[in-house]
């Protein structure tokens, strides 16, 4: 498809999904609805086996396109329908069963640091700021932030982020769990392709794909129910190719031969 607001390339099997909209990257209703659609094409993708988000120049994402609220407001269905097409975007980052690591480059504010927050891995670099400013708006966090940032963290200090609207560096969102990684400028694509290449280099993608599955979609249910489908999809891998080369070449001390079956 013709790409008018992404970029994307490829690091043998890792997709690195660029959101390029300068100057700062903002969230429009038409980047959304590319980044929907790019998404589906390389969930579907066989040859992709995990994805890299970033953001091109100095922004990550400075988050939602305000120009686009102006002629909505006083519009009660335009605001739910603004809403709802950044929640289906960050959870479907988040449901993607492949590993989707966000390079976090600059500043993710708003809608950007709510697309880094449906992640499941996040590094950011020394220039990055993170924040979610939309009180300042009169507004809310609105494409998941209220949510997520509260299991990330703690209500309390969601609370605080969002009601001061405050901006932190990299270094306080890695001592609050908000990244697991901070590096510089220069390390962060090196490190982000390197992390990738960890997750999913002589693993099989059943086993991958089946895992994302289980932490993602347990993490929102009682442990009693994660634990049931943990259950079924051990079961269901026991059926694959993979796990019984894997099991097999565990027994003859040998490296397993995945054929992602």
């Amino acid at each position: 498809m013709e790409l008018n607001h992404l970029t994307l390339t490829y690091k043998k099997n890792i997709a690195i999904l660029t959101m390029d909209a300068p100057p700062a990257n903002a969230l429009s209703s038409a980047m959304i609805t590319e980044m929907r659609e790019v998404l589906k094409q390389l969930q579907d993708n066989l040859e992709v086996h995990a994805i890299i988000l970033t953001g091109a120049g100095r922004f990550f994402a400075a988050g939602a396109n305000i120009k686009e609220f102006v002629p909505a407001m006083g519009d009660y269905n335009k605001g739910i329908e603004m809403s709802k097409a950044g929640q289906d975007l960050c959870n479907e980052l988040e449901a993607m069963t492949k590993p989707v690591i966000a390079a976090i480059n600059g500043p993710a504010l708003g809608g950007g640091l709510e697309v880094v927050m449906g992640c499941h891995y996040r590094i950011a670099s020394d220039k990055a700021t993170l924040g979610l400013p939309e009180v300042k708006l009169g507004l809310v966090p609105s494409f998941g932030g209220t949510q997520r940032l509260s299991r990330m963290t703690s209500i309390a200090t969601a609370l605080e982020l969002i009601l001061t609207g405050k901006h932190i560096d990299s270094q306080k969102a890695y001592e609050l769990g908000i990244v697991q990684l901070t590096v510089s400028a220069d390390e962060l694509m090196s490190t982000a392709i390197t992390i990738a290449s960890s997750f999913i280099e002589e693993n099989s993608m059943q086993s991958i794909t089946r895992a994302v599955e289980s932490v993602v979609q347990g993490y929102y249910q009682s442990v009693s129910d994660g634990l049931k489908r943990e259950n079924e999809i051990f079961g269901e891998l026991f059926l694959t190719a993979d796990a019984k080369e894997g099991v097999q070449a565990f027994v003859e001390k040998r490296k397993p031969q995945f054929r992602h079956k």
